[in-house]
């Protein structure tokens, strides 16, 4: 196999490339395999079609929302939705990869999507250098159970189920002491007029606890840098794979061609 050339707009990608490095001086084979990977997988960036940069967790069950979020926006005429875990490797073992994959792709991408389900793991960076400059403007952040609470006082449908979520998965209440205060607590929140209809609420907490799946958990500089977003109107909090899937739609269309681009 004979060696890729650089393209032709190599001086930009080595300038993503040496600040991805740190600015540290690249080996020959190194810069080779760098051209391999864009050769391969930026074309597809480049062409016509809206590129969406799927962040996320790649453990089970997580992954599956990332290709839920993948299977919606591939129905879009003119959408390229991708995750890094399909693109081919960079093999270098000296150089950290990721930080060079991760540069490359954000950089060339029309938008950023990160689904959030926990507050560690390979998601938890990502979230660091999607919340700022030169990512931020074309970022979305789609985080399971959040929301944003200023106060003690139940504001919305989603702090209910938040509220209740945290209720059914607590160690120190029995089945019965939980579902009298999830009782009450819906109550409490028609009362003040929030909408919500008891039987999706139990429907909501009836799966996840078949799932055993426990409420979403971040610490304070998660809820943070979600909030930015939130204020910004680029999040999108979930609870159930369908509300996920659904959010999905609130992501621009493939056209017309991003604002941060015509900006620029």
């Amino acid at each position: 196999m004979s060696d890729p050339s650089p393209p032709p707009d190599a001086a930009d990608i080595m300038t993503v490339v040496h600040e991805a490095v740190g600015g540290i001086e690249l080996e020959p084979a190194e810069k080779r395999e760098i051209w391999r990977f864009t050769q391969c997988e930026l074309p597809y960036l480049w062409s016509q079609r809206t590129s969406y940069f799927i962040l996320g967790s790649y453990r089970d069950p997580h992954i599956r929302r990332l290709r839920a979020v993948q299977n919606e926006l591939t129905k879009q005429l003119g959408a390229y939705p991708f995750i890094m875990g399909d693109l081919l490797e960079l093999p270098t073992d000296r150089l950290n990869t990721f930080d060079i994959m991760f540069s490359l792709l954000a950089t060339y991408s029309d938008y950023i999507v990160g689904v959030f389900e926990k507050e560690s793991g390979g998601e938890a960076p990502e979230l660091g250098e999607i919340d700022d400059s030169p990512y931020f403007d074309k970022s979305y952040v789609f985080p399971r159970d959040y929301a944003w609470v200023a106060d003690e006082h139940l504001e919305s449908k989603r702090h209910v189920v938040q509220a209740a979520l945290e209720i059914a998965f607590a160690d120190d209440l029995t089945e019965d002491e939980a579902h009298s205060k999830i009782d009450s607590l819906i109550n409490r929140a028609q009362a003040s007029g929030i909408d919500i209809d008891e039987h999706e609420v139990w429907d909501i907490l009836d799966d996840r606890v078949d799932e055993e799946e426990e409420p979403a958990t971040y610490n304070w500089v998660h809820l943070n840098k979600f909030r930015k977003f939130e204020l910004h109107d680029r999040c999108f909090p979930w609870t159930t794979e369908e509300e996920l899937r659904t959010a999905v739609d609130e992501l621009p269309s493939p056209t017309p061609r991003p604002e941060w681009e015509e900006d620029g």
